[in-house]
Formats: C-alpha cells, sequence, structure tokens
C-alpha cells in the first residue's frame, strides 16, 4: 500500500509507513543534518474561510481582505470570480472595473460613498448577468449598479502601487487563497527524520533566495551569515523572521524596496544594526532596512517556522569565496566560476588565499574576475574556541577580525616579549561590545591558550598568546581576573619569530 505526499512541491507516492528519511533519500533531496523541516498535515484549508487572496495581474500583485462579516459576499467572490481572467472593462481616475460575469446580485440603482482601495461588487445596465469587481482608485460617490448595501466586500491590504497603476484593457490573470501558516493547527516542524508519513503531507526541507545584483554588499552580509547553508531564527513575528548572528556588524545601504512577503532586508541603522529580516507579510519600504534578496522557493518554509528553528537556505548565485584555500584549489574554483585569476603574494609552496578582491559575490560574478592575496602556510593561525566556556567573548573575537562573515581574519602583532605575543585587531570592536570577566582562568593558563583582556582593565580588548604554561600571569600579561580565556592555537610554533607590525591570519578549526 502506498501513500501520497509533496515534497518542495513534488508530488511522491511511497511505501505506506515510511518517514521523512526515507522520502529524502528516494527523491535524492539534499538535507543537511539538524536543518528543520516544515510539515502541512493532510487536508484541503477551506476556501470558505479564508479571508485573504492574492490578484496577480499584467502589472503585478497585489493583495486583498475580505470582509469576514459578509460571508455571503465571501461566497459570491469565491464562486464567480476565482478560477476566471477578469479583464478591466473600464476604467476612470476613481475606479477600474473588472468582468464582466454572471451572479445573483440585486442592483441598486442608488449612489454610495466608496473610499480608496474598496472593492466592490457592481454590475452593467444594472443587470446581474453583467457582473464586476469595481476597485476604488480614490474616494468617489457613485452608482456601480451594487447591491442595496453599496456592495464592498474586501479591501486592498498591499501593492497599492500596482492597483493605481490599473487601468482599461488590463487584466487579473490569477486569484489565489492566502494561508495563514502560523494559525494553522495541522502543522509540525522537526528535525527529526524518523518522523512517520501521512498521507497527504506537504513537506517543505529548504527555501531559495536570489540575491539583488542592486545590494551586492548588503547581499554579501547574508550571504556571509549562511555560508554553512543554514538560516538560525533568533527571533519570529506575524509579519518577519530574524536572525541576530551579524548583530552590529556594519552594513551599507544600498536598495529601497518594499518588504514583500520573502523579502529578504538587512537593518543598516540604529538599534538592530545588522539584523536579517525575512518578510513573512508585505510592509512598505524602510529607509533603515535595504532589500538584499528575494526568496524564490519554499516560502512555506520560512511562514511554518518557530524561534530556534535551523532553516536550510540555498542562495543564488552561491558564494564566491576563496579565503583558505591553496593556490591549486584557487585555480580550480576560478575555472568552475568561469573567472579570470589574478595571484599576488606568495606562490611557494603550501600558499593560503587570505584576502580576495572584489570581496562580494555579486561584484566579483559581475567582473568576471578576482585577486587573490596568498601568504605562506607558516603566517596562518589554526584556533579552537571555547564557545561553551566564554561565548560572549569568542564572539567579540570573531566580530574584530570578521571571522562570522569570512573564514580567515586579520591579526596584527602589536608586542612580542618573554613567551608572550600580544594582537591589536584591524577591526577596534571594543566599542561595539563589552568585554565582561568569562572564563577567567583559576590555577594556570596552558600554552597556546587565546586570552582577551577584560574591563577589569584599562586595556581591555588587548588579544594574547602564552606560548609556555602560567601560574600567575594570562596570555595578555594581565593578572588572571582581568582575562578572558577564548580559545586554544593548535600550532603556536608559529608565533615564535613574529615581530611588531607583522600580521598574521587566524582561521577557525571546528
Amino acid at each position: 500500500m502506498t501513500i501520497n505526499v509533496e515534497i518542495n512541491d513534488i508530488s511522491v507516492d511511497i511505501e505506506d509507513g515510511a518517514t521523512l528519511g526515507d522520502i529524502i533519500n528516494k527523491t535524492g533531496t539534499s538535507h543537511i543534518p539538524g536543518a528543520t523541516i516544515g510539515i502541512v498535515l493532510g487536508g484541503e484549508l477551506k476556501e470558505e474561510l479564508t479571508t485573504e487572496y492574492s490578484l496577480r495581474t499584467n502589472k503585478g500583485e497585489f493583495k486583498i481582505e475580505v470582509d469576514p462579516d459578509k460571508p455571503e459576499f465571501n461566497k459570491k467572490w469565491i464562486t464567480n470570480f476565482i478560477g476566471k481572467e477578469l479583464r478591466a472593462h473600464w476604467s476612470t481616475p476613481d475606479a477600474v472595473a473588472f468582468g464582466p460575469v454572471e451572479t445573483d446580485i440585486e442592483p441598486d440603482k442608488s449612489n454610495f460613498e466608496y473610499q480608496r482601495y474598496d472593492l466592490i461588487f457592481g454590475t452593467g445596465g444594472y443587470n446581474a448577468k453583467n457582473s464586476y469587481v469595481v476597485i476604488s482608485k480614490g474616494r468617489h460617490t457613485a452608482s456601480h449598479g451594487s447591491p442595496a448595501d453599496g456592495g464592498v466586500f474586501a479591501k486592498v491590504i498591499s501593492g497599492k502601487n500596482i492597483v493605481s497603476q490599473l487601468d482599461q484593457g488590463d487584466t487579473i490573470n490569477q486569484i489565489e487563497s492566502v494561508i495563514r501558516w502560523e494559525t494553522l493547527t495541522d502543522k509540525i516542524t522537526t528535525s527529526d527524520l524518523n518522523t512517520p508519513l501521512e498521507n497527504g503531507m506537504k513537506i517543505f526541507t529548504y527555501f531559495s533566495i536570489d540575491m539583488k545584483k542592486e545590494a551586492p554588499l548588503g547581499a554579501e552580509h547574508f550571504i556571509g551569515l549562511v555560508r554553512k547553508g543554514l538560516f538560525q531564527v533568533d527571533d519570529i513575528s506575524s509579519s518577519y523572521l530574524v536572525n541576530d548572528i551579524l548583530k552590529s556588524e556594519d552594513v551599507v545601504f544600498e536598495n529601497l524596496d518594499s518588504r514583500s512577503e520573502g523579502n529578504v532586508s538587512v537593518r543598516t541603522e540604529g538599534e538592530g544594526l545588522g539584523r536579517v529580516f525575512i518578510s513573512k507579510e508585505d510592509r512598505t519600504s524602510s529607509a533603515v532596512h535595504s532589500i538584499v534578496g528575494t526568496i524564490t522557493k519554499g516560502v512555506e518554509l520560512v511562514k511554518l517556522a518557530e524561534k530556534g528553528n535551523q532553516l536550510e537556505v540555498r542562495v543564488n548565485p552561491p558564494q564566491v569565496m576563496f579565503l583558505g584555500l591553496t593556490i591549486e584549489q584557487s585555480k580550480a574554483l576560478a575555472e568552475e566560476r568561469g573567472l579570470t585569476l589574478e595571484i599576488d603574494g606568495y606562490d611557494g609552496d603550501g600558499a593560503i588565499v587570505v584576502e580576495q578582491m572584489p570581496e562580494a559575490t555579486l561584484q566579483i560574478v559581475e567582473s568576471k574576475h578576482i585577486s587573490l592575496l596568498f601568504i605562506p602556510p607558516q603566517l596562518l593561525l589554526h584556533i579552537k574556541f571555547y564557545y561553551d566556556k566564554a561565548p560572549i567573548t569568542v564572539e567579540f573575537f570573531k566580530h574584530a577580525l570578521r571571522l562570522k562573515q569570512r573564514p580567515v581574519g586579520p591579526l596584527p602583532i602589536y608586542f612580542n616579549y618573554e613567551n608572550t605575543v600580544l594582537f591589536k585587531t584591524i577591526k577596534r570592536a571594543e566599542k561595539y561590545k563589552e568585554i565582561m570577566p568569562e572564563n577567567t582562568p583559576i590555577d594556570k593558563v596552558m600554552a597556546g591558550e587565546v586570552g582577551v583582556t577584560n574591563q577589569a582593565s584599562k586595556q581591555y580588548g588587548i588579544i594574547g598568546v602564552k606560548t609556555i604554561e602560567d601560574g600567575r600571569y594570562g596570555p595578555t600579561g594581565e593578572k588572571f581576573h582581568c582575562t578572558n580565556i577564548i580559545g586554544k592555537v593548535m600550532d603556536p610554533e608559529k608565533l615564535e619569530d613574529l615581530k611588531q607590525g607583522d600580521i598574521i591570519y587566524v582561521i577557525e578549526v571546528e
């Protein structure tokens, strides 16, 4: 016996008793372990209970909400207009009428007052066989051959700029009910691939985003955020999901547009600088929200998501990232992406990429050229971070070195003396982050451990590494209570011959 389910809009017949893992394997769907999957259980949403509709026209899309207190009008709307292609039969500066279709409306010849963005049932020649949907483009008084109460049955709730453009001859090509996913009761989100399947399930495993060429730097902010293929839901509301991993990271404003359903925006000023938002509902544009991408598939997963979920995301174009690669790996990637390659710096054995120009994926794709800076392998430090012991200070360190968006970051040598190496970051991050005491040593620090001076010292923000074990002073030369231990350098021998002004680079060991 088989059941039928949908996975990412593809209908699949599968054996009764199969699991999420079985259908992922059967369909060859890629899946990141731990990623959240959204599921709507079997059964169709009743259109009679739907109050929001999306209307796609030749000029663009707008949405309406039917008056819930007029169920008889909602029924006429569903019965007579949904499923039909409607043409604008006439237009004036105040209104545009789509139809005609045949209904059982009882026309009234009276004049009624209408507000901008009202949707009205009307008739031609006061004959219900020639019924129209009239959209009010401005406040006016008229007789549209409407029912005795004026015939207003809905309001435009988004896409009002599209409505203002509608004229005679334009068409409504498709009308679809808008499902309020967050209010559905027959839904689940899970990362358990042993979840059993049921007939009629709709499964969503990922969402896809096209990045905006109008916002290459903001797009790179988002691409860097999801470079491991996951979008973490740190907060949620009825109108958006938000990720806070890059909060406080500087982003330039590049693209003013509406925060329509499925649009991705980055806050560029004020409280919440650097936060990334995905819109679940249409909202107007904002002077502090730069639009950097649009969901092209899987918006249902976004609407089903809950706080704390990790959602699999695919970006187009995929990130162009050379940092951390060798010369041979770089040549292969450049050929794969159709890029001309310029090599600068060290070109000997084991050379590693630490900088790329341009930095942003969309700029690289447009120019079809990239310049790479290589260093010898002895200038690349490998660090394992203590996320469990010092999460806030690790976040400060990664912020200062831009390791939250990139795999490799620069770290200049500030001083090197008596088995102690001090660093001071290029990006002065102290003004962005507080460095409270966290994971301070008790008895001793181990060779290779990385410390950050906390706010118990006037020199807070200094980074240091001890090349020997020490029972008295921390890696920055400060007393233990002034030093937060954030991780360990796996190859401390590389620090021995460095001098003030040298720049070493850091890559994380996971």
